[in-house]
């Protein structure tokens, strides 16, 4: 674990949409941490104590606050969102629980951005149920961050060890994915790519882009991408002093990172990127969040109904992104 001072900002963790395993993933790291900062955790506390339940584990004492200024000792709970539905029920999209999970959200963004706490890690939100809520532009995290901080460039950033992966897009569909391979956004997510991970601790990262076509694009006999948008991005970042390769194909890309050669992968959609992070170790695989004006790390899994409130929830994604946010914080990321 990185050496923290011993007055640093809490760290804010959501708790997530409850009908999901956020809360008990949450209880599960909770019974057994030994913090080396303060933990705040924001959500509901019924949804906490459920989860806990569920884990069948005991919750140490989290106190509860009404600011993070307020918080002393190890852990403490700012309660937000509504009381628990007297209809509730675990792996259900219910509106109660997706008006907890997006406000939770907004109050560790809105703390991160005046400063209250250090870094944000969250718990998966269902997107069903936040629309039933009403937030029908937020289509996840990324996007309720980006409205909050303001934020014109966004990029997820999925990180393994061994392995990291930044996205082009990611909540697109496939047509309108390859659709948004283009030289001014290839080369924008570039410079993003590049910006952030400089200032997390890498030098000079070193960033391979994926190619879109199989085999990129054979010469143009398979789609001129590769031609036409993704090497002329890559010529332009190259030119700006961005260590940036390819673009190469992505049946190769991949494992010339895990071998060492490159430092992060442009993925250029969802799936290619996820499959390639979840396949090599998903359980230790986390999220960030790029563009933002903090630091935003994630579980890389969803709320995954089909086992929620059965206790057999694996925590060790959620334990990842603490750690992770914590690396960043302290600039050891490359370390």
């Amino acid at each position: 674990m990185p050496c923290m001072p011993s007055d640093a900002k809490p760290l804010a963790i959501t708790l997530g949409d409850p009908s999901g395993i956020g809360a008990e993933v949450a209880a599960k790291v909770l019974a057994e941490a030994q913090p080396e900062v303060p933990w705040l955790l924001v959500g509901a506390r019924w949804g906490l104590e459920l989860g806990a339940q569920a884990a069948g584990v005991e919750l140490p004492d989290i106190p509860s606050v009404t600011s993070a200024k307020a918080l002393r000792g190890p852990f403490g709970l700012l309660q937000i969102g509504p009381d628990q539905p007297a209809d509730f029920s675990f792996g259900k999209v219910q509106v109660a629980c997706g008006h907890a999970a997006v406000q939770a959200v907004e109050w560790a963004a809105e703390a991160c951005l005046q400063g209250s706490v250090a870094a944000m890690v969250t718990c998966p939100i269902n997107k069903a149920a936040i629309h039933a809520a009403g937030y029908v532009d937020d289509i996840g995290h990324q996007e309720i961050l980006a409205r909050l901080s303001g934020a014109d460039w966004t990029a997820t950033m999925l990180m393994t060890p061994g392995l990291r992966v930044a996205h082009l897009s990611t909540h697109k569909s496939l047509l309108e994915a390859a659709r948004y391979v283009k030289h001014a956004t290839v080369l924008e997510k570039l410079r993003l790519v590049h910006d952030t991970l400089h200032a997390w601790g890498i030098a000079s990262p070193r960033i391979a882009v994926a190619a879109l076509n199989p085999h990129g694009g054979e010469g143009g006999l398979l789609g001129r991408e590769e031609i036409d948008e993704l090497a002329p991005a890559v010529a332009d970042a190259q030119a700006a002093g961005i260590a940036a390769s390819g673009p190469i194909p992505a049946d190769s890309v991949f494992n010339r990172a895990i071998n060492g050669e490159f430092d992060v992968v442009l993925a250029l959609y969802h799936d290619q990127g996820h499959i390639a992070i979840k396949v090599h170790n998903f359980h230790a695989s986390t999220t960030a969040t790029l563009g933002i004006p903090f630091v935003r790390t994630s579980v890389d899994h969803g709320t995954a109904f089909d086992i929620a409130g059965q206790g057999v929830a694996d925590p060790r994604g959620l334990l990842a992104a603490i750690r992770t946010a914590e690396q960043i914080l302290v600039g050891a990321l490359g370390g």
